[in-house]
């Protein structure tokens, strides 16, 4: 996973590497462990939540259980300026439109399985986001379709699906 950090004077350092923290408690590694604010301790992480490679969130101080006292998404520039205020929590929308809360791991699709993961990726608390379990063997990364938000409002416009598991979408749908 690639980070970049800063030293307030327009210099930054470009990082790689491999993920050794469940954050989100999926049971998958998708944050590497570090000490941002100097306390000597190992209990602040990135995560790439959105699996693309690239960290999307920071948690500091979090628990062994992946409860963070402060969570921070990049606004899309490379800036940690969005604070995230929740515990992890986000709000999202079901197909249905009825809104719930909780993630990443959800029943998005409503089969009796919290294998989906809803993400916000513009940091405003509402889930734009939503990749459902592929729920059998053979699929990258786990998810077979995904639905996103495009536009911001809360419903979801485009149903992305996967139907070989090379974790590519191969049909879009308008919804």
């Amino acid at each position: 996973m690639e980070y970049c950090f800063g030293a307030g004077d327009g210099a930054a350092t470009m990082w790689d590497g491999p993920p050794d923290i469940d954050l989100d408690g999926d049971g998958r590694l998708d944050a590497v462990g570090l000490d941002f604010d100097g306390d000597g301790m190992r209990d602040d992480a990135l995560a790439d939540l959105d699996g693309d490679g690239v960290a999307d969130h920071a948690a500091l101080d979090f628990d062994d259980d992946g409860a963070a006292e402060s969570y921070f998404s990049d606004d899309g520039s490379g800036t940690w300026a969005v604070t995230v205020d929740r515990g992890g929590q986000l709000r999202w929308f079901g197909l249905d439109g009825v809104e719930h809360t909780g993630g990443p791991l959800v029943d998005f699709d409503s089969d009796g399985s919290s294998d989906d993961r809803v993400l916000d990726t513009d940091g405003n608390g509402l889930a734009d986001r939503a990749m459902c379990g592929a729920g059998q063997e053979g699929y990258a990364g786990g998810y077979d379709t995904a639905y996103v938000d495009s536009d911001g409002d809360g419903r979801w416009n485009v149903r992305l699906s996967d139907t070989n598991g090379d974790a590519a979408a191969d049909d879009a749908t308008a919804l």
